[in-house]
């Protein structure tokens, strides 16, 4: 016995068979093609599910699938993906006619959040938040072994919560989106900013090397003494810290695990993100505090987290 979970993502689409426990058995990916009308990425979806079940064989229970934008579980729906151009697109309903398997969906963040749960970072605790810092800032909610998604199915959109009133524009529509300061884009962002304003930093070596500015670049600058590339770090973990401690405070989970590429910087990054956060959290005298830890599964948090988030 085993669940499929599918995780749809701009750049790839990937799926895997997973046991009832967690373990990912083998995944297959495929381009998603995005700007491809909703037709033939589902076409491709059905056809990547039919793959994995030829090689796991019999015993498949059901397909989940993380989907990124506004997903009404109820109705199989995804309302809007702006990831994908989808407007009202009935994904369950199609993949189930498809496949012939019943099928659920469940936003990609959440779902990657509930991977980690199931078998990852927050494995065998109560409660969790899961977030991803990439192009954005995504996140999950764990409460009770159960994925909080609010009345609208759009909860836990943290990325889109306030932390400087007058700061820089976000995509939303707001301003100082905690999103626009903690996602790889707005440390990209700040880099930039701060390599005009310092023509001697050797960020810009680093960028001749690299053939861009990447989030890795102020950490490589900070770590040969650069002042500039240590500022931008500084600020950027000042600005992470703030959020997260926005969240510790609403939530309490038993622990916060953050992913995405710039989480590889490890404890360059984890060590001053904790000492800021014991600093500025509001159970700082508490003797169990939220423990602030580092995505395990990577990119196969998705697929666990989809296959098993109805299971």
């Amino acid at each position: 016995m085993y669940y499929i979970g599918v995780d749809i993502g701009g750049t790839n689409i990937s799926a895997g068979a997973v046991k009832a426990t967690g373990e990912l058995l083998f995944k297959k990916s495929v381009k998603t093609g995005k700007e491809r009308a909703y037709e033939e990425v589902l076409a491709d979806i059905i056809a990547i599910v039919k793959e994995v079940q030829e090689t796991a064989g019999d015993g498949a229970q059901a397909v989940g699938l993380g989907c990124p934008g506004s997903c009404n579980k109820s109705t199989g729906t995804v309302e809007f993906s702006g990831n994908l151009n989808w407007h009202n697109v009935p994904l369950t309903a199609d993949v189930q006619k498809g496949t012939g398997l019943p099928a659920f969906l469940e936003n990609d963040a959440n779902a990657a959040a509930y991977g980690e749960f199931v078998a990852g970072a927050a494995k065998g605790l109560n409660s969790a938040v899961a977030i991803t810092l990439g192009t954005g800032v995504g996140a999950g909610i764990i409460i009770d072994g159960k994925v909080f998604c609010g009345e609208n199915f759009a909860g836990g959109e943290i990325g889109h919560t306030v932390i400087s009133v007058d700061g820089p524009a976000c995509t939303c529509g707001r301003n100082g989106c905690f999103e626009v300061f903690s996602s790889a884009t707005g440390l990209i962002r700040m880099t930039k900013e701060a390599m005009e304003k310092a023509p001697e930093s050797v960020m810009h070596a680093i960028t001749e090397e690299l053939g861009k500015v990447s989030a890795r670049t102020a950490f490589m600058a900070a770590k040969k003494n650069d002042a500039a590339g240590k500022k931008v770090v500084d600020d950027y973990i000042k600005y992470l810290a703030c959020g997260i401690t926005n969240v510790i405070n609403t939530f309490q989970p038993d622990c916060l695990c953050i992913g995405g590429g710039v989480c590889n910087e490890g404890d360059e990054l984890l060590l001053p993100l904790r000492a800021l956060v014991a600093k500025e959290v509001y159970t700082r005298n508490s003797a169990k505090n939220t423990e602030i830890l580092i995505c395990k599964l990577g990119n196969d948090a998705g697929i666990i987290g989809a296959a098993l988030s109805n299971s």
